[in-house]
């Protein structure tokens, strides 16, 4: 059980290192070496720092026009994912942090109880 679970784990990474080797390839020849937020340049040494964001947040959606991706730096693709996060209310993560944690108190529980009950009866 453990050997297949690896052995797809590891498919699955070789896929998706296939997969975006090949959209970063593209989004390399059509687009400048150049941050799209910070403008910030790379040249052959860091290009490795340079990455490639999809717009609509799919990685599956490499229209090869490159009209969904946009290169980013590691620090602006990061901000950028973590302004998604923050936009969505960290729903896609699953993650809660403890400020977003809701009171289980409900103050008017039982109000509706009381307002149908006949004001002629004594409780």
């Amino acid at each position: 059980m453990s050997d297949k679970l690896d052995r797809l784990v590891a498919d699955a990474r070789r896929s998706a290192e296939q997969r975006e080797q090949g959209y970063r390839e593209q989004a390399l020849k059509i687009y400048p070496w150049i941050c799209g937020r910070c403008a910030r340049e790379f040249t052959r040494d860091n290009l490795r720092e340079l990455t490639v964001h999809h717009r609509d947040h799919n990685h599956h959606h490499n229209p090869p026009d490159g009209s969904n991706w946009e290169l980013l730096c590691l620090y602006c693709h990061d901000n950028e994912h973590q302004r998604q996060l923050e936009a969505t209310g960290n729903q896609a993560s699953g993650h809660t942090p403890s400020s977003d944690v809701h009171s289980t108190h409900s103050p008017f529980a039982g109000l509706k109880q009381l307002l149908n009950k006949d004001p002629d009866t004594k409780s």
